[in-house]
């Protein structure tokens, strides 16, 4: 038997974490110095939040720190359970790496344990729809290290791709990694966003006008999108749902999917990116991450 682990970056409804028994590590985060974490996605209030960052208030955010994981996870091998777990990008956070220093130290404390970790190189639901993956194929039976090689897989083929409302947020964050592709862009310019091969945020394309960023993410999912039918797509928005429900609808239109899960960015996530962006997460043939 093993657990199901994530962080609050997955980006998950609590009703489903809790009813298929998924353990969620949280991320802290600062608002004007005060800090929070958010473990009920349901209870947050994504309109509040990101008005308040429209409005300047100061929203830092830091790693989960290895004392955090060895907290957490020590007590579920103590049950005598193995673990998966499932986290943010380690090209856009250092928590994976605080991740893999703690599991090393219970792997010696544990050595009968199986403990394996899996780097999504996405975050928000490019993390989540793994995790519901590693869920669902938990529950068909799978042994731990057979949903592991399935995600590694899977998650080179998950294309993780956004537009923005504004670029200072990932600017000030340093998490864009070729921002002089968009340096010099004026009027309206918006750009489309993806997470690379190594899990770095980089732009890949620009379009004038918000309309033409969200008609060309639909362009690209139609592109890029395998088996679209059997598959749950996600969409995730940092306070913008009529622009997420207006992606679905063209989603549906050529490559209707088998299942649209729509969220509102968590807080971590979302303050990176700031209010207004608006992202795609789907199944992809090869090569979705280096258009």
């Amino acid at each position: 038997m093993f657990q199901v682990m994530t962080d609050t970056s997955a980006n998950l409804p609590t009703k489903l974490l809790l009813a298929n028994d998924i353990t969620v590590i949280p991320f802290p985060y600062f608002v004007n110095g005060a800090r929070h974490t958010c473990l009920d996605t349901g209870g947050f209030d994504g309109a509040t939040f990101y008005g308040a960052m429209r409005e300047g208030a100061e929203v830092t955010t830091s790693q989960i720190n290895p004392q955090h994981y060895l907290d957490v996870m020590r007590p579920v091998l103590q049950k005598g359970l193995d673990i998966l777990f499932v986290g943010m990008s380690s090209g856009i956070s250092g928590s994976y790496h605080c991740a893999e220093l703690a599991a090393e130290e219970l792997q010696a404390d544990f050595p009968e344990r199986k403990i394996r970790l899996v780097d999504t190189l996405g975050a928000s639901l490019g993390e989540g729809l793994l995790v519901i993956k590693a869920m669902k194929d938990k529950l068909l039976g799978m042994s731990l290290d057979d949903v592991y090689d399935k995600l590694m897989e899977l998650r080179h083929r998950l294309c993780n791709i956004f537009t923005v409302d504004d670029l200072k947020y990932l600017r000030k964050g340093g998490r864009l990694s070729n921002l002089s592709f968009i340096v010099g862009t004026l009027l309206q310019i918006k750009p489309l966003l993806k997470g690379n091969e190594e899990g770095k945020i980089v732009a890949f394309a620009k379009l004038r006008g918000r309309r033409k960023a969200i008609e060309e993410l639909a362009n690209r999912y139609d592109e890029y999108v395998l088996n679209a039918a059997e598959q749950t797509v996600g969409i995730a928005h940092a306070d913008c749902p009529e622009d997420a429900q207006h992606l679905a609808e063209l989603l549906r239109r050529n490559n209707p999917p088998k299942e649209i899960l729509t969220v509102g960015y968590e807080p971590v996530t979302g303050s990176h990116v700031g209010p207004g962006t608006l992202a795609l997460f789907f199944e992809a043939r090869e090569g979705c991450r280096s258009m």
